[in-house]
């Protein structure tokens, strides 16, 4: 049998988008959105917010990273991974998210993206999952669609 490690998230950016350097040069872009699961308490609907902490790498972090502020609404579509450690003699550990896709949702940074060239058709950003060390590849339309400009339709 195969495992699957696959999550789907949107959700908007708690604070603004941290981008560091590992000692090899990699680009690292950290954040954190905030979900919303609506749940009944006796006859009323609340909103109970959960939170995850998101990690985009090299230049897709680098890109993205002026674009990724408080507020902005994202969608994310990545694998859950599990960082350990030992800090004062205890075991510690702390699930991320690695995002492999991203998309920026709603208006105004999103079109501001678009309009330098170095986004897709439709907003969203796509790396491979199989090494989050290589550049993105940039999923969207292509101007040639393998269509005839002359379809009588």
């Amino acid at each position: 049998m195969v495992d699957i490690n696959r999550v789907i998230l949107i959700g908007r950016l708690t604070r603004e988008a941290e981008l560091k350097y590992t000692s090899g040069g990699q680009a690292v872009c950290k954040f954190s959105i905030a979900v919303n699961r609506r749940k009944k308490n006796g006859d009323q609907w609340e909103d109970e917010a959960n939170y995850f902490d998101i990690v985009l790498w090299g230049r897709q972090g680098e890109a993205l990273h002026p674009y990724l502020q408080k507020g902005k609404m994202v969608g994310i579509d990545g694998e859950l991974r599990q960082d350990r450690w030992q800090q004062d003699g205890q075991n510690r550990s702390k699930v991320e998210i690695v995002a492999n896709t991203l998309q920026l949702l709603g208006g105004g940074a999103s079109d501001r993206q678009n309009s330098t060239g170095s986004s897709s058709n439709d907003g969203s950003y796509r790396s491979s999952s199989r090494d989050q060390h290589d550049a993105p590849s940039y999923g969207g339309l292509s101007k040639d669609d393998g269509f005839a400009d002359d379809i009588p339709f």
